[in-house]
């Protein structure tokens, strides 16, 4: 049974093939078949209000540690190496699955049509100028945005919702004005599930994540709290099959901006705003010098908790960590890796023009 779990690994570069060269296969698939999946998969993972994926992982490592030193101990005492070729050969059997399941419920969508081919949006070669009304028009909203909600007494910003669990609810509600005008996006959202070693997150420099296996959206809840939903909505969104990350954050910023809720729309705007100011400071940082002035104090007082906050995690694990990120996102048709995060920018330009 093991050695025919093997077959699963060509198997998952055929499908992965198919995807990447058969004209409209990952779009077929993406639309008639991965919603199926998804669907019914986390109908029964929303039902626990704990991480699933925080769980399997622990328990993950844990078994296989444990595994591994058993197989170590009893090859060695009884001088049979038979315990470390079957332990091997398992494993290899394990990570055939876990590879197949992941083409089936990840991989295939990152060669479906770009959320652009759903949408009136042209990206085009933009001007600088183009560039600065954006960030103008950004940093607007995020002043007017910033003053309806109130500061914590740390002087940042707080969400109008204190428990957790309520801004989840109304993250996975959040979708349905944009879902109105993007029919791609319309179907059921599960709540987006808080990480209880959010602190391990931070260290390795990550925000939140999808894991495919159980259809679940994670969230680090020990980021700054105004960051908290366009984080939650950005996960959420690779469960509708964007997992181009820079479509993710782009969809989140509309989500967002479309929800009802002040300290959402300050939120993707905070997001919108970051990558654009960003885009700007390397373009011109004379004009990124003038804008920044034009923030409110109280958005560079979060700017500022925010810096703060993350620099607390600089290091090793989190250079390490975008190292890895880096190699999954080229190896998964983001050819730019990490730097593809930087094309939101003129998704943004192309919505506002």
């Amino acid at each position: 049974m093991r050695k025919k779990l093997l077959i699963l690994l060509p198997a998952s570069l055929a499908m992965t093939l198919f995807a990447k060269y058969v004209p409209g296969f990952a779009e077929f698939y993406a639309l008639k078949i991965y919603p199926v999946f998804a669907g019914a998969i986390s109908f029964f993972t929303s039902k626990v209000k704990f991480s699933l994926t925080e769980f399997i992982i622990l328990v993950s490592i844990a078994g296989l540690t444990v595994y591994f030193f058993f197989a170590a101990i009893k090859s060695i005492l009884e001088k049979d190496m038979n315990y470390i070729r079957s332990f091997t050969l398992n494993i290899l059997a394990v990570i055939s699955v876990i590879y197949f399941l992941f083409v089936l419920f990840c991989g295939i969508n990152y060669h479906r049509n770009e959320f652009t081919y759903y949408s009136t949006l042209e990206i085009k070669e933009s001007s600088t100028n183009e560039l600065i009304n954006l960030c103008e028009i950004l940093i607007s909203d995020a002043n007017e945005m910033r003053a309806n909600l109130s500061t914590g007494s740390e002087g940042v910003s707080e969400l109008f919702d204190e428990d957790y669990y309520e801004i989840a609810v109304k993250a996975k509600n959040s979708f349905a004005e944009i879902a109105e005008k993007y029919s791609v996006l319309k179907g059921r959202y599960p709540a987006p599930k808080p990480v209880l070693f959010s602190d391990i997150m931070s260290h390795m420099g990550i925000t939140g994540m999808f894991f495919p296996y159980t259809f679940e959206a994670n969230v680090n809840v020990s980021i700054p709290s105004y960051q908290l939903p366009a984080v939650m909505l950005h996960e959420l969104v690779h469960l509708r099959g964007f997992m181009r990350e820079d479509e993710a954050n782009f969809i989140s910023y509309l989500a967002c901006i479309n929800s009802g809720f002040d300290d959402f729309y300050y939120s993707g705007t905070m997001l919108a705003l970051s990558y654009s100011m960003n885009a700007l400071y390397r373009e011109d940082y004379g004009e990124f010098a003038r804008l920044y002035a034009m923030y409110s104090e109280d958005v560079k007082n979060d700017l500022k908790y925010s810096s703060d906050y993350w620099k607390r995690f600089e290091g090793k694990a989190a250079e390490i960590s975008n190292k890895v990120n880096d190699t999954y996102l080229k190896a998964n048709n983001q050819q730019d890796g990490v730097k593809s995060y930087g094309r939101m920018v003129d998704l943004l330009i192309a919505y506002y023009n």
